[in-house]
């Protein structure tokens, strides 16, 4: 059982039991999947800014990261069917605790002029996305190396019915919200 995973069965439990008055345990809304996705849009022409990228999340992740591929062919972009566009990884269980809790404690606070994230990310069934503006903020990564800097999207997953359950279970369990 990880550090955040005690978290949420001793605080977050009864927090959320209190508020929303749930009978079943079953009813309490918990962490489901994370999804990190990075579109690249180059990497049709450059196969080592894939590479590196799959490199790089698999290291952010500790999870091996699949490159998706174009579906249709877009000539105003020069892509064609199949090439590569951009990596992806989903997290489940123990890897999406250890994720969430180095997200939380370590890469957000290394943001420069950080001042929370704001809460238009959710979905209306209780998911959340965010954007990271530079995957460099993860600890594992040797900002040297990195030969170009790049976005990515964070989806959170949640069990809960709604944007208010899901933000409480977010706050609760440490995501800095502006307030």
């Amino acid at each position: 059982m990880t550090r955040l995973q005690k978290i949420y069965e001793e605080k977050v439990v009864p927090a959320l039991q209190k508020e929303f008055g749930y009978k079943s345990p079953m009813e309490l809304p918990s962490l489901e999947k994370i999804s990190l996705n990075i579109g690249l849009g180059e990497g049709s022409q450059n196969n080592k800014l894939i590479e590196d990228a799959v490199n790089e999340l698999t290291k952010i992740s500790g999870r091996k990261a699949v490159v998706t591929r174009a579906k249709k062919s877009i000539a105003a972009f020069k892509l064609r069917e199949g090439m590569p566009v951009g990596i992806r990884v989903t997290l489940r269980h123990d890897d999406m605790w250890d994720f969430f809790d180095k997200l939380v404690s370590f890469a957000l606070p290394r943001v420069r002029d950080f001042r929370g994230i704001p809460d238009r990310g959710f979905d209306g069934r209780g998911n959340f996305t965010m954007g990271i503006k530079e995957h460099t903020i993860f600890p594992e990564l040797e900002i040297d190396k990195v030969e170009k800097v790049k976005g990515m999207n964070v989806t959170i997953c949640t069990s809960a019915k709604t944007d208010k359950e899901g933000k409480m279970l977010l706050d609760l369990l440490g995501m800095p919200f502006k307030k």
